[in-house]
């Protein structure tokens, strides 16, 4: 029997200019559905669902993806993230992408949502090329108790860990605990409750770019409080502080448009969830 929960695999190639699955496999509490090629584009989107409506205790879930060369792909969720009390075991998501020359990834899960007493354990890797993008996000929420108190959670933690050609170039680690921690203060949501992450790695990456971001966010209405951050290869980083999911979704889909159009002149495909 497997030791994981779910099971996902899923392998794309550039196929006369077309990108396509060439091998898709899932198994478990973990599943796929059919591509989707919004706005006619030459790149599906794969929606991942979760068929039990959420994470429990000591759930363990493995998730590969492959890009061949010039392969494109929009990854997302279906809805929301769940993790349910767990009393015993940390639920466990492992995720690992690896993207020849020339590929491209969206990596865009909505938000997570940690239940009283849950602890939850993320960690991805990816393994790039060079000439590969990444557009990946993130997204914490305060999380849910009957109570109605925020940051009633035990643990998230998410672990990020970006190799290119086998050398590690960017490495992301969040780990919360509330009951050790003190959540609203300075170093840590400093009276915020949500968090938002934009990790974007692309060598077209410039500082005209990051200033149009810069710009962009500002423009943003709502309270909220940011950063971006230049990374040691061409890319960055945009951390946002929201007391709201909708506030930082906004932030980070202006932040794609301006990426979209500025190195592929079209816009993002609109996701279409609610």
């Amino acid at each position: 029997m497997s030791k994981w929960t779910g099971v996902l695999k899923l392998d794309m190639e550039n196929r006369g200019g077309r990108s396509v699955a060439k091998n898709v496999y899932f198994q478990g509490a973990f599943k796929v559905m059919r591509p989707v090629y919004l706005n006619n584009y030459n790149h599906p989107c794969y929606y991942l669902l979760n068929p039990g409506g959420g994470y429990l205790d000591g759930d363990k879930y493995h998730m590969e993806v492959s890009l061949d060369e010039k392969a494109e792909l929009t990854l997302t969720t279906q809805s929301s993230t769940k993790v349910y009390k767990t009393p015993t075991k940390e639920v466990y998501q492992e995720t690992i992408f690896n993207m020849k020359k020339d590929s491209y990834l969206e990596y865009l899960p909505d938000a997570l949502i940690a239940y009283k007493d849950a602890k939850y354990y993320q960690k991805n890797i990816v393994y790039m090329e060079e000439g590969a993008t990444l557009l990946y996000s993130d997204i914490l929420t305060p999380g849910w108790s009957p109570e109605g108190e925020q940051f009633s959670y035990d643990m998230l933690r998410l672990k990020t860990e970006i190799y290119m050609n086998e050398q590690l170039v960017a490495f992301d680690h969040i780990k919360l605990q509330p009951e050790s921690q003190q959540m609203t203060e300075l170093g840590f949501m400093e009276g915020y409750t949500h968090l938002g992450s934009f990790i974007v790695i692309g060598e077209k990456t410039n500082d005209k770019l990051l200033d149009q971001l810069y710009e962009t966010i500002q423009k943003q209405s709502g309270d909220f409080a940011f950063g971006i951050s230049k990374l040691a290869i061409s890319g960055f980083t945009i951390r946002i502080m929201a007391n709201y999911t909708q506030v930082i979704e906004r932030i980070i889909t202006a932040c794609h448009h301006v990426i979209s159009e500025e190195w592929y002149q079209k816009k993002p495909s609109f996701l279409r969830k609610y």
